[in-house]
């Protein structure tokens, strides 16, 4: 069975940093690219971040575009979302999920190319 299970939210102000990571069991890790998403009450599930299975090729959405920085431990089964410069826009539960395909070189933007997801982590930020 896989599992995704976020970790490192938690409460911050505007102008800090936060790191993410999700760590994956019960899965091929290298096989997959994985993608942060998050959703803030009232909202639509918000594409924030993605990274290829080799950790060669990433996007990111453009309200976090040169702050925030997905990564991919291989070795460690783990996938990493640094945030900077965090504002109150960043208030969200932040998912991570793992790509439906395997050793797909493009990332994907779209919420239905990712299955299984976590639970989520809350991420606040206050001004």
């Amino acid at each position: 069975q896989v599992q995704l299970v976020e970790s490192g939210g938690g409460l911050g102000q505007t102008g800090d940093s936060l790191t993410l990571s999700c760590a994956a069991s019960g899965l091929t890790f290298n096989r997959y690219g994985m993608a942060w998403f998050r959703q803030a009450p009232g909202k639509e599930r918000e594409f924030v971040a993605a990274i290829t299975y080799s950790g060669r090729t990433t996007g990111y959405g453009d309200s976090v575009k040169g702050r925030f920085t997905i990564s991919k431990n291989n070795a460690k089964n783990t996938v990493y979302l640094q945030m900077n410069s965090l504002n109150p826009q960043a208030t969200a539960l932040y998912y991570c999920a793992a790509a439906r395909t395997y050793y797909s070189t493009t990332y994907y933007a779209n919420a239905n190319s990712y299955a299984p997801w976590g639970q989520g982590t809350q991420v606040t930020v206050s001004s």
